[in-house]
């Protein structure tokens, strides 16, 4: 048989493991030169790449959001790069342009005074028009005069766009294209129905373009430019750092510090480690990866210092800053949590039910910054039938194909598990009530085959315990998303009732290291009024919520309670058929 733990996970094992770096916190990081090339190593290559190219097309794309912070650090990077690796005569590229009465030459470049000329610097737009990019002709009381756009500070240099600039003005891109395939810039006239007042030689061009966007916009400009998309570089940044040793702890505080200084940031006092900490790890999901978003990153520290007035940034202005945040955005969550309370919204904290179980679920709301965990009721209702399994949320297409596909392996382990002969003798009926939008996502299988099992066995759950967790068809469980704010949802209506410390959450094992839980639910859980408890299979879920094994060789199981009410129905369902029925037994042996 097999042994079975239900003991609830310690409260220090649920701790963020930040303490082997408190010897870092003291020291104030020094931001190294190379900090970038060490952070994001593959990216970097890819920029070192592209200013050695002799593409024909010299371009990298880089997955990135499109915020202008990304754009203002790679304009500091690749200025950077070309200080180390230019010679020490720096040369200069364009020229200038002389008008005379009806004409116009162009001259190459003697001195930087030159009204084109330039040294091939790193120029950067998030958002440009026509005329910011490749200049204009002016004419004003019959004078003719020409106006520099990007292209022509970037000759030489490189050129950072956004991609949805490109994609939202595709003329202007295929004009961008024509000059760096050509190496030639050519000038027009901004209204296409009117030739320019006079010819203008072209002038030589050459630049290193770098298009910056997330993955959507990649797929998109993948589809308008699928063989130069081929041959370009790549490169994205990369949003985790995983905490291995004390140089990856290190290197994370050295991008934090120049983010900060970026921004003219005070110091940060050594408490402010491990809150940043531990928030980084909320939003990365995971305890062993911090993050490396800039926004992200500029976020927090832009909120720590609304609540700093002595010139340090320490633990409790991020604190407060993060507790401050919460409650300007929980009036959805404060309103789910009334109607919970005043039972407009059924969840049950408390006894035993048959066919019931509180499932976790997260939910967004367009708009709104935040997602929220809140518990979900399922259930099940089982009655004599074909063996029909009926989801009632897929049946009024209100469950996604996600969802239904979780359901489906569900279903499926549960047949293959009794290892019947024949089709089972019941239908059963699976609704996740008060649900009036679509579902989507597994996380709920674990819970809906316990709830059908219990329909099943008629023996009851445990309603002060909640479930999340999805299953393969070896009724293995399997990790699932959103498990802080999954866990904290529950909390919040158990602690607005009684903690009577038999409440909790049963969760995957595979998702303790995502664990990174608000205080209030850690001081629970060390105070014993609130458990977690992990599985690693369906029958560890069944004993904790029932009270009785899934398969027991030696005593009662839930597997057993269903055999025996199957072969009671079948055995009903043949002494039914006497009398004047005995014909259609005789057939139905045939």
């Amino acid at each position: 048989m097999m042994i079975l733990k239900n003991d609830p996970l310690e409260w220090n094992i649920l701790q963020t493991s930040i303490e082997r770096f408190q010897h870092l916190f003291l020291k104030n990081p020094i931001v190294h030169a190379d900090y970038f090339r060490i952070i994001q190593a593959r990216l970097y290559n890819g920029l070192d790449l592209l200013s050695k190219t002799m593409a024909l097309e010299p371009i990298m794309l880089i997955k990135s959001p499109e915020s202008s912070i990304y754009f203002t650090l790679l304009q500091k990077i690749l200025s950077e790069m070309k200080e180390r690796t230019e010679n020490k005569t720096k040369i200069l590229y364009g020229g200038r342009y002389e008008i005379m009465k009806h004409t116009v030459e162009w001259y190459p470049a003697n001195t930087i005074q030159d009204n084109f000329a330039t040294y091939g610097g790193v120029h950067q737009a998030d958002w440009i028009e026509n005329n910011n990019l490749f200049g204009c002709v002016r004419i004003y009381k019959n004078q003719v005069s020409l106006s520099p756009g990007l292209v022509h500070h970037a000759n030489g240099g490189f050129l950072i766009l956004s991609l949805r600039t490109v994609l939202e003005q595709p003329l202007m891109w295929f004009r961008l294209k024509q000059i760096l395939t050509c190496k030639k810039y050519e000038w027009h006239s901004s209204d296409y129905s009117k030739p320019l007042p006079l010819d203008i030689p072209s002038m030589p061009m050459s630049f290193r373009l770098l298009l910056i966007g997330g993955r959507e916009a990649l797929e998109d400009f993948k589809n308008l430019e699928c063989a130069l998309t081929n041959t370009s570089l790549y490169g994205e940044f990369e949003d985790t750092i995983a905490l291995s040793d004390d140089i990856a702890f290190i290197n994370w505080r050295m991008w934090v510090r120049s983010v900060a200084d970026s921004m003219k940031c005070p110091p940060a006092d050594y408490n402010f480690w491990p809150v940043l900490i531990h928030e980084g790890m909320r939003w990365t999901g995971d305890q062993g990866l911090l993050p490396l978003d800039l926004d992200w990153i500029r976020h927090q520290l832009q909120e720590a210092l609304s609540y700093c007035s002595d010139g340090v940034i320490n633990g409790d202005h991020l604190r407060k800053a993060i507790k401050m945040r919460a409650w300007r955005e929980g009036l959805i969550v404060e309103k789910i949590l009334n109607n919970i309370e005043q039972k407009q919204i059924q969840i049950d904290t408390k006894g035993e039910v048959i066919g019931q179980i509180n499932a976790l679920s997260v939910i967004e709301f367009s708009g709104h910054p935040g997602v929220f965990g809140i518990p979900v009721r399922i259930s099940c209702a089982v009655h004599v039938g074909d063996g029909e399994f009926i989801d009632v949320e897929r049946k009024v297409d209100l469950g996604g194909s996600i969802h239904s596909k979780g359901l489906m392996i569900m279903q499926s382990w549960l047949m293959s598990t009794l290892k019947l002969e024949q089709n089972i003798p019941f239908s059963a009926s699976l609704v996740f009530e008060q649900s009036y939008s679509e579902l989507d996502g597994d996380s709920a299988s674990l819970a809906a085959l316990c709830a059908l099992i219990s329909a099943l066995a008629l023996k009851p759950i445990n309603q002060k315990i909640a479930v999340t967790g999805s299953i393969d068809q070896l009724g293995s469980v399997q990790s699932i998303g959103g498990i802080n704010e999954k866990i904290e949802g529950f909390f919040q209506i158990c602690n607005r009732r009684i903690l009577d410390g038999c409440q909790g959450v049963i969760i995957p094992s595979s998702n303790i290291r995502h664990l990174a839980l608000h205080q209030d639910v850690m001081q629970a859980i060390e105070n014993g009024t609130f458990s977690l408890w992990t599985v690693s299979n369906v029958d560890e879920a069944l004993l904790l919520l029932t009270g009785i094994p899934w398969e027991n060789r030696s005593g009662p199981s839930l597997s057993c309670f269903i055999k025996e009410r199957i072969a009671k129905i079948n055995s009903h369902d043949i002494r039914r058929r006497t009398g004047p029925l005995r014909w259609f037994n005789w057939i139905s042996s045939i």
